[in-house]
């Protein structure tokens, strides 16, 4: 009697051992945890026993609601992957995001992570007032999406209209920039590329619009960017200065010249 109440412990012991080494049938885990908008979602896991013909169904919600589903095939030693575009109608909120990979019959992963939409910033258009010190003024329209304008300066020394904004998000912004005032020219007269410098980095641009009268410019500006530099050939206080040369060297030769014929008839 006493052998079998002391087997019977035994085994009752032994059924409540912890079982090491015992792994998940499946995992699944983002390659972030934080995503916004437009960003591309990478997924992975493993099952632990690859059936062949059964594929990883995923599932994507928020609140509740499914906002993505798709069927991923696994590969041999078991592993899968799929990527996701964080963009589109249902899209729309901030929040937890729970994303869900079913394998079979009730083998089942969870995970989360953290979705922002991009920020509904207003788009403004408006002309902006340029000092040309003693040339005067001179106007620039321009459209911006992210941030806001805080001021037009231009540079003589290196031929720069600088555009000083306070950009609270990634944008974009568009000026409209006279050709009497500022422009970038071959040595025959047609039209150049402008060197566009975001805080002393040069980033490309595109051109929309090109007339007799202004060329128009599109530059992406990125979030905290502060001073973007146009820099051509030509800004209207280098004629300012030639003009005045002009004018000096004019009224110098009339003094001269003066002088010379109250000395003849002296």
């Amino acid at each position: 009697m006493n052998k079998i109440f002391y087997i019977a412990v035994i085994l009752f012991s032994i059924s409540f051992l912890p079982v090491f080494g015992q792994t998940n049938p499946i995992t699944v885990q983002t390659d972030d945890n934080n995503y916004d908008e437009g960003d591309t979602i990478v997924v992975s896991g493993q099952v632990e026993t690859v059936v062949t013909g059964t594929p990883i169904v995923l599932q994507i919600f928020f609140e509740g609601n499914m906002i993505d589903i798709a069927q991923i095939t696994v590969a041999q030693d078991g592993t899968y992957s799929h990527t996701v575009i964080a963009e589109g109608p249902l899209w729309s909120k901030a929040g937890d995001y729970l994303i869900r990979a079913s394998f079979g019959e009730g083998n089942i992963a969870e995970s989360e992570f953290n979705f922002a939409p991009k920020t509904d910033v207003p788009e403004t258009t408006n002309i902006f007032e340029v000092d040309a010190g003693s040339s005067g003024t001179f106007d620039v329209e321009y459209t911006i999406k992210g941030g806001s304008v805080k001021n037009m300066v231009i540079d003589p020394d290196i031929f720069a209209l600088i555009v000083q904004i306070d950009s609270a998000d990634e944008g974009v912004i568009t000026l409209d920039l006279p050709r009497e005032f500022i422009g970038a020219e071959k040595q025959d007269g047609k039209d150049d590329l402008f060197i566009i410098l975001i805080d002393g980095i040069e980033v490309p641009y595109q051109e929309s619009v090109t007339n007799s009268d202004s060329r128009i410019i599109t530059i992406n500006f990125e979030q905290l960017d502060s001073d973007i530099e146009i820099i051509g050939t030509y800004v209207v206080p280098e004629f300012g200065t030639i003009v005045m040369m002009i004018l000096l060297v004019g009224i110098g030769t009339t003094i001269a010249i003066s002088r010379s014929k109250f000395q003849v008839r002296v």
